[in-house]
């Protein structure tokens, strides 16, 4: 047993790697054989599956990679060509609510990747390009930091000069990607610990700030804070809050996973919370998930399972608790993109839509193949640029197909890389916008023309 000397608990340390030659998994955590069994290769998930979707390749479909979990387990090394086809799964998910067998394949892609980061060395190049991206993006400091250089960039006309020399296309591909996503900085409004509800308390709820959500997407913070209290909330936002972990459990990295989400479960018992309001995708799934993920720690596992049935998207707190605020017309036609893991992790799916049906005036437009993902996943779009590019241009497509003047989604990677696409194929007519700034406008009486587009 190791102690962790921030957090007072006892961890289990995984097992050392594999040696080089030996079979592909150790003895911590790895794919469950009984889950990998339920898969009856039937071919429901293929068309769901983004990357099947692109190459057809039957390697790069879920099935294909549950095949390669099952050699792994069988005995088989963990060769090159193996990860490949594990690291080219975006983990949108999407084949879960496809498969008529009930095939966890999120819990099996987890698994796998986890075992992946202990028992296979990558290229140099490759692990200094993960090193700096998770010493920089699950810590909202470092990443507020870099708001000043940004919008000194943005705002001086040289990101213009530099998109129109064509000097993009001579950087290294991730660094293109960063400049090409990276969304406008604008005023960062600074929020109180407490935001007190208007009206009767119909609740006490925390709020996650989160890390991009935070540096680059303050406006929609404050207006997650201002909706919630106009219906009832008391909203407590912790100041000592961090990262929730989402990034480091999603590729594999569990020790570093498991530090953030105790230190978040601390931060919010401390602030005595009824339900945790999440307002992006990927930080709510894998919030939901902290059962699992620390259920081998004694002093935590319990706490892990309060916390995470506390858990609520912001959708999901407003529909439980039922409109009481007066809704404005706000004359719009709206296209909503589903984040993967709000629709295909969480299942939440009627609860965002049915807000927007509930505003006076509004559309709401629904986007062709809509279970597949727009290619940001994460940091999949920095890490596999092209193939996530490939993906963002077919969804930007499907957007401006719709007619609609305003894209709505609720994830801060969507907003970013959606709105990077429509930028390359000339949607310039479209906004952008979460899902609670649509229905703060609605509150608040705003215009439909103050919806500046969020992400472009």
């Amino acid at each position: 047993m190791t102690v962790d000397a921030t957090h007072g608990t006892g961890d289990t340390d995984p097992p050392p790697p594999v040696p080089l030659g030996m079979p592909a998994f150790d003895a911590h955590r790895p794919p469950d054989p009984a889950l990998v069994a339920d898969c009856v290769h039937c071919g429901f998930c293929l068309p769901a599956c983004p990357t099947y979707a692109l190459w057809g390749e039957e390697m790069d479909s879920p099935r294909g990679r549950i095949h390669l979990m099952s050699q792994g387990l069988s005995g088989e090394p963990l060769s090159d060509s193996m990860v490949t086809h594990f690291d080219r799964c975006l983990g949108c998910m999407a084949c879960v609510p496809a498969c008529p067998s009930g095939v966890r394949y999120d819990r099996l892609i987890e698994a796998t990747r986890g075992q992946v980061e202990r028992n296979h060395r990558r290229p140099a190049r490759e692990r200094a390009l993960r090193g700096a991206i998770f010493a920089l993006f699950p810590y909202p400091r470092r990443l507020r930091l870099l708001r000043g250089p940004l919008a000194a960039y943005q705002r001086s006309g040289l990101q213009r000069l530099v998109r129109r020399t064509g000097l993009l296309d001579r950087l290294p591909p991730v660094l293109a990607t960063m400049e090409e996503i990276a969304p406008p900085v604008r005023r960062a409004p600074v929020l109180p610990e407490r935001v007190a509800a208007r009206g009767p308390r119909r609740a006490v709820v925390g709020m996650l700030t989160g890390c991009v959500q935070g540096a680059f997407f303050p406006e929609v913070n404050a207006a997650t804070a201002r909706v919630l209290a106009l219906e009832g909330c008391d909203v407590l936002i912790p100041r000592r809050q961090g990262c929730c972990g989402a990034l480091s459990v999603h590729n594999g990295r569990e020790a570093e996973a498991r530090a953030f989400a105790r230190r978040l479960i601390d931060v919010f018992a401390a602030a005595g919370v009824e339900r945790v309001v999440v307002n992006a995708a990927g930080c709510g799934s894998s919030m939901k998930e902290y059962a699992d993920l620390l259920a081998d720690e004694p002093a935590y596992a319990d706490r892990a399972a309060g916390f995470a049935a506390s858990v609520r998207d912001v959708t999901e707190v407003l529909t439980e608790l039922g409109p009481v605020a007066p809704r404005h017309p706000l004359p719009v036609t709206v296209a909503y993109h589903d984040a993967c893991h709000l629709a295909n992790a969480q299942g939440v799916r009627t609860q965002p839509r049915d807000l927007l049906r509930g505003i006076p005036g509004l559309e709401l437009r629904e986007i062709a193949e809509a279970e597949l993902c727009c290619g940001s996943a994460g940091i999949y779009n920095l890490l596999n640029p092209g193939p996530a590019a490939e993906l963002g241009d077919r969804k930007a497509g499907h957007v401006l197909a719709t007619g609609a003047r305003l894209l709505v989604t609720a994830n801060p990677g969507c907003l970013m890389q959606v709105a990077s696409s429509l930028r390359r194929r000339g949607g310039g007519t479209i906004a952008l916008a979460h899902t609670v700034q649509v229905l703060d406008a609605s509150l608040r009486g705003l215009p439909a023309a103050g919806l500046t587009g969020t992400g472009r």
